[in-house]
């Protein structure tokens, strides 16, 4: 869930990645051990990516 960030984009370590806009959540798998990098976009005109965090894949919340 993002309440935090105007856009965040989960970037995993195959490179692939999911964005989850301001007040909503996704689902997603990962397997136990894979760093999962939680990037902000600010500015959804620019490229500009900040790393706010990077969470194992079994340290996020489970869905509901």
């Amino acid at each position: 869930m993002n309440s935090e960030y105007p856009t965040v984009v989960l970037k995993f370590e195959d490179g692939h990645e999911i964005r989850v806009e301001h007040g909503t959540g996704k689902s997603f798998e990962g397997y136990d051990g894979e760093r999962i990098k939680i990037l902000a976009i600010y500015d959804p005109t620019s490229t500009e990516r900040v790393l706010v965090g990077t969470l194992r894949a079994e340290e996020f919340e489970e869905a509901p």
